[in-house]
């Protein structure tokens, strides 16, 4: 049995919101809280680790937990990114080119030693794995890149932001009006979605004399999650007790 969710505008509405709350709650674990970008990423994919763990380990689709994991690598790949791009001195461009080859890398194992990348299909311990491995990549690949429009591209977050979004609306014509493979289209989306959640993030938390609108990680982030949470009980309620005429 699948334990992976249906994708429905709901699943990217939460895919969405998911990785802003992951671009704010890291954000404010590393450098609100002054944490730092390593020991931040340290303690947050300890936490993914958990909360994958409880995922592989149930037998049906929990959404809740489901997207706890989702949740949990978008805050690991905020600090992931972080740390590789300003610790380590990477530079965002060649960070994002170091986590577009990894995930290639990653994508390309799956498919080559007879996984299936359709999410759709996705039964078995291994393919739940590399479904998780490509995740996580992806979710850091899209804060460096978010970062790159933001920055050093000189786009400015809504700018970025509605790069991120004019791409995002080409995927979605290619999926209703070409022939393009619906399983390419879902790993763009599902890649694209987190830049986008990156930037808009930045956007709510940065101060405005930097582009943003100034209000901060905490408060943010508190409002993310209660959206979040809101929309996850929505969802379920949705598909356990359907409603009339929707």
């Amino acid at each position: 049995m699948s334990k992976i969710p249906a994708v429905t505008l709901a699943f990217w509405i939460l895919k969405i919101c998911a990785t802003t709350l992951g671009e704010t709650a890291g954000d404010l674990m590393s450098m609100t809280l002054h944490i730092g970008y390593a020991m931040s990423t340290v303690i947050l994919l300890s936490l993914f680790l958990v909360a994958l763990a409880s995922q592989l380990f149930v037998q049906k689709f929990h959404p809740v937990l489901f997207w706890t994991v989702i949740l949990a690598t978008s805050t690991a790949g905020t600090t992931m990114s972080d740390f590789m791009d300003r610790t380590l001195a990477l530079g965002y461009a060649k960070g994002s080119l170091i986590l577009v080859v990894l995930l290639a890398t990653i994508l390309a194992v799956w498919r080559l030693t007879g996984g299936t990348l359709a999410v759709s299909r996705i039964a078995t311990r291994r393919d739940e794995l590399f479904y998780w491995a490509a995740i996580l990549v992806s979710n850091t690949l899209g804060t460096a890149l978010g970062d790159y429009l933001a920055d050093d591209s000189g786009l400015g977050f809504l700018g970025g932001a509605l790069v991120i979004t004019a791409l995002l609306g080409l995927v979605a014509a290619g999926h209703f009006f070409t022939k393009v493979s619906p399983v390419l289209l879902f790993w763009a989306a599902f890649i694209l979605t987190r830049p986008f959640g990156a930037t808009f993030g930045d956007l709510l938390t940065k101060p405005p004399e930097k582009g943003g609108l100034g209000l901060g990680t905490v408060g943010s982030s508190a409002v993310l999650f209660i959206i979040l949470a809101l929309l996850i009980v929505r969802s379920h309620r949705s598909q356990v007790f359907p409603v009339a005429d929707e």
